[in-house]
């Protein structure tokens, strides 16, 4: 594995997100000075925080898995989740979703094996549990088999793949269990009901994917979602950069909030130094860039780079972007949220369409368009943790629609937003949600110009689709060609989007600076007196036990 050459005792993190806190935590638990400079007001990047009336609510990412990443970084610097402040504790959610369907079917979806083949004899019907048990199986399959060498580990080359026996042995497991065709048909070929296909392929959307494009290696999210369950921190998603950057601070790392970095400082092939808005000017030896593309590309502009003319034309290749997302954030009168069916934490509400949803949201330039028949994400966290409530009569609550980019579709969001939030009511109030239209008082809404504002390409908070050209090695590399010293980390560049892969984005820059001195199997089962998950709680450990006969996975 390639490094940062020459001196990196005092690293500077642009960004304090998942990745960019991840990274630092890692850092200075190898002992490197650390400085993280983050332009907002507070930590958490695409997991921050809207104020609203009386409320505080998570502006980004509310689905977490794999907790056990965020344990492994706190550990890196000697701390448990019970020793942070506020103290960081996980809440199982059971079920992890409830889906329902346009003919008025209901499934909860548990990470419990036996529990979920009870709910699928009871509303799909008996004979869909073997399939089940079998995709389960498949799932379980790509995933372990995929991820200490696939995602959790750096590449320096598509050779990487094929460079030693063991990477070979697991990319011929891939094959054979079918990893490199298309999820949606593979799924297909374990269960027929189209309602269970789509609980376990939607996540394909998280990959920027329709799920007949997306590759079965990204079962592995599904696995995630539907075996490994899904997770909420008390006090909110924020809590968890809350406890890392508490962590950081602890562990003599410094932090800087409302700082914005706009500069990069370069000295023959390496950087020197940041400059900030304010004209500040930081030293570094090393530097982590965690923003998004189209600003990691701003400040690496300037750099006379040596050398590696082939990495130059690759980081400059075109992007295809993922799919975007329309988010209405606010708070509900419970009076009427009560009548509703019984109250989940998540609610995927699915409309009829399926194949012509994707095709709006994922298409190419100029093609995209509104879904026709939404499909939407509903999350009440006040559920789960009554505390987040305004008030005893108020619940938090977010509808997330998923739309094209803005590249896909250049919509003058600045007009459609709240006309669209209300068409987004009306199809919710026809679907059940009866009196939701006038209990729902909308504080916030996110657009794709939202995201655009950031600085996310195309307006998408899902950043580089996981095409099969911007996948593994072949996606955005986390070295720079032609300096030295420069590491990328964030859902732009390996292993790519989504809370537990941002986490690995972090460790996996910490170690092209430190070498394989960070600990890629640190938990929270093998620190000491760490306490902080019980049996209700607990994730599961990625397992080390044989792998399933691949025969068996691959009907």
């Amino acid at each position: 594995m390639r490094t940062v050459t020459g001196p990196a005792d005092h690293i500077v993190v642009v960004g304090a997100g998942l990745a960019g806190l991840a990274a630092a935590l890692h850092l200075r638990g190898q002992g490197r000075e650390v400085t993280v400079l983050e332009r907002d007001p507070a930590p958490g990047g695409r997991m921050g925080v809207l104020e609203g009336p009386g409320y505080r609510m998570d502006s980004g990412a509310t689905v977490l898995t794999m907790p056990d990443l965020v344990v492994e970084a706190l550990a890196a610097v000697g701390l448990t989740p019970a020793q942070t402040a506020p103290a960081l504790e996980f809440t199982r959610l059971d079920p992890a979703y409830r889906a329902r369907f346009a003919d008025g079917t209901v499934l909860d979806v548990h990470s419990d094996p036996e529990a979920m083949a009870a709910e699928i004899a009871q509303t799909i019907g008996p004979e869909a549990v073997p399939g089940y048990h079998r995709l389960r199986a498949w799932l379980a399959a790509v995933f372990e088999t995929e991820y200490e060498r696939f995602m959790a580990g750096n590449f320096d080359s598509p050779l990487d793949l094929v460079g030693s026996a063991a990477a070979r042995a697991d990319l011929w497991a891939l094959l054979r269990l079918g990893a490199f065709g298309r999820l949606g048909p593979k799924v297909g070929r374990f269960i027929a009901d189209e309602r269970l296909r789509r609980v376990f392929t939607f996540q394909a959307l998280y990959a920027g994917l329709a799920p007949r494009s997306a590759l079965g290696v990204y079962g592995a999210i599904a696995h995630m979602d539907t075996s490994l369950g899904v997770y909420f921190p008390v006090g909110g998603m924020r809590a968890v950069t809350a406890a890392m950057t508490d962590a950081l601070r602890r562990a003599g790392g410094r932090i800087e909030l409302g700082c914005e970095v706009t500069g990069v400082d370069y000295d023959t092939g390496r950087a020197v130094a940041v400059r900030t808005a304010t004209g500040g000017r930081i030293d570094c030896d090393a530097l982590v860039l965690t923003a998004d593309l189209p600003v990691v590309d701003r400040l690496l502009a300037p750099a006379p780079r040596r050398g590696a003319p082939v990495g130059r034309l690759v980081e400059r290749r075109p992007v295809r972007w993922s799919p975007s997302a329309v988010v209405l954030h606010g708070t509900v009168d419970r009076a009427v949220s009560s009548r509703w069916d019984r109250g989940h934490h998540h609610t995927i509400d699915f409309g009829r369409a399926w194949d012509t949803t994707f095709t709006e949201i994922t298409a190419r330039r100029g093609r995209g368009r509104l879904m026709t028949d939404p499909s939407l994400l509903i999350t009440r966290p006040g559920l789960t943790d009554p505390a987040l409530n305004p008030a005893p009569d108020r619940e938090l609550l977010a509808v997330l629609a998923p739309c094209p980019n803005l590249e896909a579709a250049p919509l003058d969001w600045d007009r459609l937003a709240g006309p669209y939030g209300a068409e987004l009511l009306e199809v919710l109030e026809a679907r059940g949600y009866h009196g939701i239209s006038g209990a729902f008082e909308i504080d916030h809404i996110d657009t794709p110009a939202t995201w655009a504002a950031q600085g996310m390409g195309a307006g998408s908070p899902f950043a580089a689709a996981h095409t099969f050209g911007q996948t593994g090695p072949f996606r955005r590399r986390n070295l720079v060609a032609g300096l030295a010293n420069v590491v990328l980390a964030g859902s732009g560049t390996t292993p790519g989007v989504g809370v537990p892969t941002a986490l690995l984005s972090g460790r996996l820059a910490a170690a092209r600076i430190t070498g394989p001195g960070v600990d890629s199997r640190r938990t929270a089962e093998t620190t000491p007196g760490s306490g902080t998950l019980d049996n209700r709680s607990r994730p599961p450990r990625r397992s080390t036990r044989p792998r399933p006969a691949l025969g068996e996975q691959n009907p």
